[in-house]
């Protein structure tokens, strides 16, 4: 469990990856377990396809802090292309870590990590929502991988408490339901920590 009184995540993605999605469902989750939360998108022109970013702040008080994030504890990329084109790793706390969608192992992130030195994490996102739902929904995988490596919520009650705000969600579709509980442990299972 992280011991900080604040923990701030950056998501980098394109639009219509779910980055968004999965930020505000972090949010969500970890406002029912009693947690001060922010959760907020940053778009350019929003339109499918343009990189996008979305923040969080977690914390076990209430924070008065309303900007964007600039020095993350973890950084998400939903899309490994995105590597190419942004700076993510930019402002990154020592100490902390990035979260890659990405069939790599972590060694072989570092090339493409600006000299970023500090922990790397891979999932295979796009295999795993494959498999388990049958289409490319990354955001499902790198919430379940940003939970496990940052323990911002301790994962047993985090897969309790997304339950029940996917009973919500999905109440007309209760199949949608049982695909990504099994999607976000799966993910926990897989995610590789460098």
């Amino acid at each position: 469990m992280a011991t900080k009184d604040v923990v701030e995540i950056r998501w980098h993605g394109r639009g219509g990856q779910g980055a968004k999605m999965a930020c505000l469902l972090l949010a969500d989750v970890a406002g029912l377990e009693g947690k001060f939360v922010q959760g907020f998108p940053e778009y350019g022109p929003e339109r499918m396809g343009a990189p996008i970013t979305a923040y969080n702040r977690i914390s076990e008080k209430r924070c008065t802090i309303h900007s964007n994030i600039y020095n993350p504890d973890y950084v998400v990329v939903i899309d490994e292309s995105l590597l190419d084109s942004v700076d993510v790793t930019g402002g990154l706390k020592e100490g902390g870590a990035i979260i890659i969608n990405t069939p790599s192992s972590p060694q072989e992130m570092y090339p493409r990590l600006r000299g970023w030195t500090g922990k790397v994490c891979t999932i295979d996102a796009r295999r795993i929502s494959e498999e388990i739902l049958g289409r490319n929904f990354p955001n499902t995988p790198m919430l379940a991988a940003v939970v496990k490596v940052s323990g911002v919520l301790e994962t047993e009650s985090f897969l309790a408490d997304i339950e029940e705000s996917f009973k919500h969600k999905f109440a007309a579709k209760p199949q949608v339901i049982e695909g990504n509980m099994a999607t976000l442990k799966k993910s926990m299972e897989e995610v590789q920590v460098g």
